[in-house]
């Protein structure tokens, strides 16, 4: 009864023992970061662009700190900012070349008219 009682002690402890994360936990944020940066997301999505950095360094130092439960949460969080950030990019992108294109329509549409007056439709 006694070895049982201890073999259930030493399980207890050992479920409440978190283990140390794959090194690899930090790249698929650092890439979406990369990606990010490289749709222009510090121009059009500078917010989400500080988040990711930030809580990806925090990630880090959770990690220094043994705090690995949380870490992986922050790394998580980071990656979906550093994705927003692509996404809120590229929406943007087409938003501007949507304007340009309207504006671009206006002024044919101006000449046109300048051209074959009201006749023009």
């Amino acid at each position: 009864m006694k070895s049982i009682f201890i073999t259930f002690i030493c399980l207890a402890l050992a479920s409440c023992t978190t283990v140390r994360p794959d090194e690899n936990l930090f790249d698929a944020a650092e890439q979406a970061i990369l990606a990010a940066e490289a749709v222009g997301g510090d121009e059009f999505a500078p917010v989400e662009m500080r988040f990711a950095r930030e809580k990806l360094a925090s990630a880090r130092i959770g990690i220094e700190k043994e705090k690995y439960e949380v870490a992986v949460y922050l790394v998580a969080e980071s990656e979906i900012n550093a994705e927003l950030a692509i996404e809120k990019s590229r929406t943007a992108k087409s938003r501007r070349r949507v304007n340009e294109l309207r504006r671009s329509n206006e002024e044919l549409d101006q000449k046109m008219r300048a051209t074959f007056g009201d006749e023009y439709k």
